[in-house]
């Protein structure tokens, strides 16, 4: 049942507490139920959108959305969760958990749960960048033939169907292997899979989980696009904040040219979270766990309900991984193509890999030991410190690369883990900028052709396949990507190395 206290703003604020300048703590009695306080990282700038929300919540009373704070608050009131339930500052309201939200379970406690809400319909929507030897004078003279390339070369928009071949027993196999399907299958190199968080692959993954209605919707859409929030970017490195990291990276000079894929698990993982939806939500009533809000349906971690999704999950996690990878594929084609060479000559290596849409099982210290915890992470990234064992040896020193995209025509970043970070957010950041206001008032209140002749002003190129879908990812849609990275970067959550321009933009 929705938490169901009505109070006034300024009652509602008097639960919320300045730590600093970018820390906000969401103290017990907030909603009914919290097990644990929650924490949000947002500066002055974002922090006005949080209490506007709120404010227009406390006068119109329990209809509508919740907000963002009063979901960070509900999560706090989950079976098992430790440390706080925390809101990173691209946070905004989602099904049942906020965007934004990191919670992590005690997988020692009987009761603690797993809940689909705290990873996502597009469960491991995730960012891929790709670096190249090119340079923007490189790219200048045949930017709008590489566009085009690019836009035929990797099928977008919300019917696009995929170019690699696949059947059923195919399908299962990527469901299983992840990454090491697109290897055996020529569509990877090694060092493809060493540059991917879990490596390309979540080995609890398991296809039978998976329902054949989740594997119809994804069997025609592997290696596309999609639509939304998807894209693909040919960007230019802009300005290079830590040198090592970023030559740890392959980034040694202004100029050079990157390339961002942003996508995810399409209808299969869309399916797979649906499905389990359905199912937890009879588990519940038998487990008779009890919940501030019935879209945080969610299950024990042992159950059988539980084991299913997270096998399930896993499945539609190596399904996104093989997606990016199948991009990746064509992107090289398109590129060596453009400039009749071959992808190795063009140095097309993957950067990194993150998910941003998943839930998995890590340790991390509480109260002063460690403890094997279910992280969920629903549009927040992994951003793991120095030394850790589960990131590449080439990132050993300077932490893993978090990739943060920005909206469509501003800048993107890429990041490192800090020690804090695994201290205070189970080594958990932002994942992009996050919405202002909602998809429909952002139809409403611009014109898609305005929205298109602002990135040509800007020396965008642009192919989109919806043009009437633009103006729900304008940049006037979102927060200010800069506040966001400036917020995590104060709050030494995680830490800027290098900030990447749009020059060309593929949509769905």
């Amino acid at each position: 049942m929705t938490d169901s206290v009505v109070r006034g703003f300024e009652d509602e604020l008097s639960f919320i507490e300045k730590i600093d300048s970018v820390r906000y703590r969401v103290k017990k009695g907030f909603v009914p139920n919290m097990n644990v306080d929650g924490m949000i990282y947002v500066n002055d700038s974002i922090k006005d959108y949080l209490y506007e929300e709120l404010e227009q919540y406390s006068k119109r009373g329990v209809s509508g959305f919740l907000p963002a704070v009063k979901q960070i608050a509900n999560v706090a009131s989950l079976p098992g969760i430790v440390g706080h339930s925390l809101g990173m500052p691209d946070i905004h309201s989602g099904y049942g958990f906020s965007i934004g939200n990191v919670a992590a379970f005690d997988t020692e406690d009987p009761l603690s749960i797993v809940s689909p809400g705290g990873v996502g319909f597009d469960i491991n929507c995730g960012v891929r960048l790709l670096r190249t030897n090119l340079t923007e004078k490189d790219i200048e003279p045949i930017k709008e033939q590489l566009c085009q390339s690019l836009f035929d070369h990797v099928p977008v928009g919300v019917g696009s169907k995929g170019v690699i071949p696949m059947n059923i027993k195919t399908l299962n196999q990527a469901l299983e292997m992840g990454v090491d399907w697109s290897l055996g299958e020529g569509y990877a190199w090694v060092e493809d899979k060493e540059h991917c968080e879990e490596y390309g692959r979540m080995l609890n993954a398991d296809p039978t989980k998976v329902s054949e209605r989740a594997k119809k919707r994804g069997l025609p859409q592997l290696g596309t696009l999609g639509a939304g929030n998807h894209y693909l970017e040919v960007q230019v490195v802009d300005e290079i904040y830590d040198k090592a990291a970023a030559n740890k990276m392959g980034i040694d000079r202004q100029g050079q040219i990157c390339i961002m894929i942003h996508s995810g698990s399409r209808g299969l993982g869309h399916q797979v979270a649906t499905d389990s939806l359905t199912l937890m939500e009879k588990a519940m009533a038998r487990d008779h766990i009890h919940l501030n809000d019935k879209q945080l349906a969610c299950s024990r971690i042992n159950s059988v309900e539980g084991q299913d999704y997270l096998s399930g999950m896993a499945a539609a996690a190596n399904f996104a991984w093989v997606n990016r990878q199948s991009m990746t594929f064509l992107t090289r084609q398109a590129f060596a193509k453009a400039f009749n060479s071959t992808p190795d000559d063009l140095d097309m290596h993957v950067i990194y890999d993150v998910s941003h849409n998943i839930a998995k099982f890590e340790e991390h210290n509480v109260n002063g030991r460690p403890k094997k915890l279910l992280v969920h992470r629903k549009g927040a990234t992994r951003a793991f410190a120095p030394h850790h064992p589960l990131i590449p040896v080439d990132y050993q020193f300077t932490g893993q690369p978090v990739l943060i995209g920005g909206t469509m025509g501003t800048c993107s970043y890429v990041l490192t883990g800090t020690e804090l970070g695994m201290n205070e957010t189970f080594g958990s950041t932002c994942h992009g900028a996050g919405r202002s206001c909602s998809r429909n008032k952002s139809r409403n209140n611009l014109s898609y052709t305005d929205v298109l002749d602002s990135l040509q002003a800007k020396g965008i190129s642009i192919r989109v396949a919806s043009p009437k879908l633009v103006m729900e990812e304008a940049p006037e849609s979102y927060k200010d990507v800069v506040q966001v990275i400036e917020t995590c970067h104060k709050a030494g959550i995680s830490k800027k190395s290098v900030k990447l321009r749009p020059i060309a933009v593929i949509k769905g």
